[in-house]
């Protein structure tokens, strides 16, 4: 990302060829318009396609964590059952009592990491939406 003083200077340029494009609209300088139109274009397709990748590298490396954060909880609780699991032979009544409890505290630990997963996906609509104002706002200003 570029630092904020760069991305003004960016803004300011692209301020000045909009004020060109006035000038040269108002002295009815086809040619100018014209050439104008080709470079907007052209501008406007690189950022659709840097977009393009970038989303598509942001999905990939988000599929991946999902992916990897996935397979890590699936084997705890695997290791959780199995654990459970090898001590239903056993039959010491303390034993059972302690297993429930660990047993309990497991799906409440299940259900905070639920919990917290939703509360990380709102926040991410959430961001989108805002992101998407941004930009659709950012269109307007430009248009």
């Amino acid at each position: 990302m570029k630092p904020l003083s760069e991305q003004l200077s960016d803004l300011a340029d692209r301020a000045k060829q909009a004020e060109d494009t006035v000038a040269a609209a108002q002295a009815k300088n086809r040619a100018a318009l014209q050439s104008q139109r080709e470079r907007l274009k052209s501008s406007i397709s690189a950022a659709t396609t840097r977009t393009q990748a970038d989303t598509t590298a942001a999905q990939e490396e988000m599929q991946s964590w999902w992916d990897e954060t996935r397979s890590n909880i699936h084997d705890r609780f695997e290791e959780l059952r199995a654990k459970r699991d090898e001590h239903r032979a056993e039959r010491d009544l303390q034993k059972a009592e302690n297993r429930a409890d660990d047993a309990e505290l497991d799906a409440a630990d299940a259900i905070d990491f639920a919990a917290y997963a939703i509360d990380e996906a709102e926040y991410a609509v959430v961001d989108v939406v805002i992101a998407r104002a941004d930009a659709d706002d950012l269109v307007l200003q430009q248009s």
